[in-house]
């Protein structure tokens, strides 16, 4: 049986407005530009430029939002104030701050180029003088290498992808006797199917008959390569009958400083270097602590006049003309778009601002110094709390923002960390504590490392309270290898 009925709920949605201002706030300094450009390509009456009369600050800025405007839904006369456009004073143009050398922007960097690696070893086998057959192995071979210079795919594979693709008839042993030609190839160590043979290539380069270190070291990773990886020096010693530490030190030593990724180098085409543009900046004026945005890569943004002069003209005109009306409405939805954009830029500076500024009050001691163990516990929590704003509002802003100090520059992410109790009742930052576990290690005695549960007890005497499974996942988080792999002779 069916039963009509009514039922009140309350839903939140957010409009368009909201969603691309979030939008527009997640996004760092460095892509910002592009975000820009982007708008400036979809509306025609957002322009790029300063303006001569300087705009008014915003009002709201303890919003997390900025008003959306909505456009309208028909063509009729009572949709559109004129006079809402013709005055476009508090809209007429919005620098951004932090805006940089002119000359220095638009300044072309050169931008170094490199052959890849395929086309480095291409050359090379152009050069080795083979037959049609042989070379054809040889490029199915080097489009088997892998960006870092190994071949992982099995010679019985390859033969199959030969006779289906070529039509080529041929062995493993005739494949490999090809790849032996190309693993003299340079870089050393290059089309080796593992790193044992990638490193026995490496010494082969280096054997001139001579060297006694070469000659230990490829005994040590043809006869003793398992016992290399565990780090089980004395294994080592006993499998090559000898008990002189230094004959095998400085063959290990030899070992270390080879390269265990060959093609690593030589992956990309083209070799540009990597920079991070920080989010802001953050000065120490004589002890006094100066927070600045990073806005230099956005441009100035204004309403086009000629926009608002369309509404002059609508002003004079017939307004009973039905496609002016049409006309009318479109540039009032553009202005409209436009508008709220610029409004959202200053918002997201704003927000941008207040986020690093309680950041930068919380943990004040670390920004005066630069003292990692000064770093207090601080959760997205304790921010939005200061700040008055959600946590997913703090949570986009830290994710992919960066400042830079006097100390180098950090992530944002950085200075979020959970807190440690110690013995005394006080709570300091994980961060504290990996700062003390590496200055622990780094102290250690590496002829006895110390395991996780010594580095345990070595915490708690310190007055920490900590698991041995924590110091374990720290520790991890150091890149620090357990204590068998740190060993030294």
């Amino acid at each position: 049986m069916q039963k009509l009925g009514l039922n009140q709920s309350l839903q939140q949605k957010l409009s368009p407005q909201q969603i691309q201002f979030i939008k527009l706030l997640q996004v760092p300094t460095a892509e910002l530009e592009g975000r820009i450009e982007e708008e400036l390509e979809i509306n025609p009456a957002l322009e790029e430029g300063e303006d001569q009369e300087k705009p008014e600050e915003s009002t709201n800025e303890a919003d997390e939002f900025p008003e959306s405007p909505e456009g309208p839904t028909s063509s009729s006369e009572d949709d559109v104030d004129i006079q809402d456009y013709l005055r476009d004073d508090d809209y007429s143009g919005y620098k951004m701050q932090g805006d940089g050398d002119e000359d220095e922007d638009n300044r072309e960097m050169p931008i170094p180029m490199s052959s890849s690696l395929h086309e480095q070893l291409m050359s090379q086998l152009d050069f080795m003088g083979l037959d049609e057959r042989q070379y054809a192995i040889g490029r199915q071979l080097l489009g088997s290498i892998e960006s870092d210079g190994y071949i992982r795919r099995d010679l019985d594979a390859i033969v199959n992808d030969m006779a289906f693709s070529q039509g080529i008839e041929t062995t493993a042993e005739e494949v490999e006797q090809v790849l032996k030609k190309i693993q003299t190839f340079d870089p050393p160590g290059i089309a080796a199917r593992n790193l044992q043979e990638c490193l026995l290539l490496q010494l082969d380069r280096m054997d001139n008959g001579h060297d006694i270190d070469v000659a230990v070291a490829k005994k040590i990773i043809s006869e003793c390569y398992e016992e290399f990886t565990k780090k089980h020096y004395q294994k080592i010693q006993k499998k090559l009958d000898t008990e002189d530490e230094d004959f095998v030190r400085d063959a290990m030593e030899l070992i270390v400083k080879l390269n265990p990724k060959p093609g690593g180098e030589s992956t990309n085409t083209v070799v540009k270097n990597q920079y991070i543009i920080p989010d802001y900046i953050l000065t120490n004026n004589n002890g006094k602590l100066e927070l600045s945005l990073n806005s230099r890569n956005a441009p100035e943004l204004r309403i086009s006049r000629s926009y608002t002069d369309m509404f002059k003209a609508y002003d004079k005109s017939n307004k009973k003309d039905k496609k002016l009306k049409e006309a009318v409405t479109f540039v009032k939805q553009k202005l409209d778009a436009a508008k709220w954009f610029i409004d959202a830029i200053k918002q997201r500076q704003q927000t941008l601002l207040r986020t690093m500024k309680a950041i930068i009050d919380f943990q004040y001691d670390f920004f005066l110094e630069g003292d990692e163990t000064k770093l207090k516990p601080m959760i997205l929590k304790d921010i939005a709390t200061m700040i008055s704003m959600d946590i997913s509002t703090v949570s986009r802003v830290a994710s992919s923002k960066a400042i830079q100090t006097e100390f180098g520059i950090f992530p944002l992410k950085y200075f979020f960390s959970e807190g440690i109790a110690t013995d005394s009742g006080e709570e300091v930052s994980s961060r504290e504590v990996k700062q003390i576990i590496k200055d622990i290690i780094e102290s250690e005695d590496k002829d006895k490392p110390f395991s996780d549960d010594k580095l345990e007890t070595i915490l708690n005497e310190k007055g920490y309270n900590i698991a041995r499974r924590t110091v374990a996942k720290y520790r991890e988080q150091l890149n620090i290898p357990v204590a068998r792999l740190r060993k030294e002779m």
